[in-house]
């Protein structure tokens, strides 16, 4: 039993680089942002549409670092090597193949994708040029989803940092090179995303089967069919916990647009700051898939209660932070006095749901690394059902946007209730 100072070391060096990683990752549609803007409103609508749509393909495959991560730590803390190196294997081979997959989806179904997001008259075209060069780059976004999880799993959270920091460089060269310097515009921002992203995908790829082979177990053996079923079982769960989230937050855009313009504006903001202190303490959650699926027994009780204790002291710290600067958060965002007015009326609930959603960010990586998806599937959609039943009555009950952000607070109670009572599954 590792003592209690070797494992907060263990805890800030693998949550430190995570973090870079973590905030680096959203720098690529961030500096192709920045560089189309320049192009005018048509252009940077036509990206703001394709992020969404992006985001969206995406984010269901996101059992390849989730599931991957635990599953890879644990056949090394059994020093199973070839396992952890199978496992290796099997996830680029499913990332390879669902990225296929979403390709051919999305360049079959390109033209309704967009109708539906509503991209028609002059974003028609932009956007569908867009969509159907940034698709290319559909299996390399799962490879380096893979590769992430691959190298947490061995507990090495600086490589995939490194890879980050490396792909947007690359895309950071070549947006002003192809947008502006050859002048192929919007296209040229979607040229310079799919050969950073490919470029990043390959280098994982590289080290996992190349220079890193026999250090993480890896041996180029191509796996049957029924060797993939885990990770997919992995993915459905996965798959309902996410939907459940990002239906529950649509829900709460969708409720705040029908209370006005201001209202929806003064949302966008503080879920925008919502999310951006969730990022941080992901790190923690990624610290938790690793060192959970490390563990066993009482050792995995221990690392969790650890876990916990980071979790509540960094989610008070950021309640404190953002009290102190709450004066002027609105202000980065917005100069408009009334809009400026109402964001304020919701700081308080970003503010004092840090403690809370600390904890639970953090109890969401101790139950991926235990495998417990099943358990997160099914705490999510009760805690999803809940607060649409709020959320859908905030309109006809005159609750105002106050009432869409308590929609929200009981989605994360409820999340905390039953992962507190789900806790002593761990171990």
């Amino acid at each position: 039993m590792a003592p209690a100072d070797t494992l907060n070391r263990r805890i800030v060096a693998l949550a430190l680089p995570a973090l870079g990683a973590l905030a680096a990752d959203p720098l690529v549609s961030m500096v192709d942002t920045a560089f189309v803007g320049r192009l005018g409103v048509v252009p940077l609508a036509a990206l703001g549409v394709n992020a969404s749509v992006f985001s969206l393909a995406f984010v269901v495959f996101n059992f390849l670092a989730y599931g991957t991560t635990p599953m890879v730590a644990r056949s090394v803390a059994r020093g199973d090597h070839a396992r952890a190196g199978r496992l290796a294997v099997e996830a680029l081979t499913l990332a390879l193949l669902t990225g296929g997959v979403a390709l051919a989806v999305l360049q079959a179904a390109a033209g309704p994708i967009l109708e539906v997001m509503g991209a028609t008259g002059d974003l028609q075209e932009p956007a569908l040029v867009y969509l159907r060069i940034r698709a290319l780059a559909g299996p390399a976004v799962l490879l380096i989803t893979a590769g992430h999880g691959i190298f947490r799993g061995w507990h090495d959270t600086r490589t995939p940092l490194v890879v980050t920091l490396g792909l947007n460089a690359v895309n950071l060269v070549l947006d002003p090179l192809l947008i502006f310097g050859l002048g192929w515009g919007l296209a040229g921002a979607a040229i310079a995303t799919v050969v950073a992203q490919w470029a990043g995908a390959l280098v994982f790829v590289f080290l996992i089967l190349g220079p890193r082979a026999e250090a993480l177990g890896v041996r180029l053996v191509a796996p049957r069919p029924a060797d993939l079923v885990p990770l997919l079982q992995v993915g459905g769960a996965l798959l309902i916990r996410t939907l459940s989230l990002v239906g529950t937050m649509t829900l709460a855009t969708a409720v705040a647009t029908r209370l006005g313009t201001l209202a929806v504006a003064a949302h966008q903001v503080a879920t925008q700051l919502w999310l951006l202190l969730a990022l941080v303490v992901d790190a923690l959650a990624v610290a938790a898939q690793a060192l959970v699926g490390s563990a066993e027994g009482r050792e995995a009780r221990r690392v969790a209660n650890r876990l916990l204790v980071w979790g509540a002291i960094l989610g008070v710290g950021l309640a404190a932070a953002f009290g102190v600067a709450r004066p002027w958060l609105p202000r980065i965002f917005t100069d408009d006095p009334d809009a400026i007015a109402r964001v304020d009326t919701l700081l308080p609930f970003v503010i004092w749901m840090q403690p809370l959603n600390a904890l639970v960010f953090v109890w969401d990586g101790i139950f991926m690394g235990a495998e417990d998806f099943r358990y997160l599937a099914l705490q999510m959609v009760l805690s999803a059902a809940v607060a649409a039943a709020i959320l859908l009555l905030v309109v006809p009950q005159g609750w105002g946007l106050a009432g869409v952000w308590w929609g929200i607070v009981a989605l994360m109670g409820v999340r905390g209730v039953t992962l507190a009572l789900g806790h002593r599954r761990i171990g």
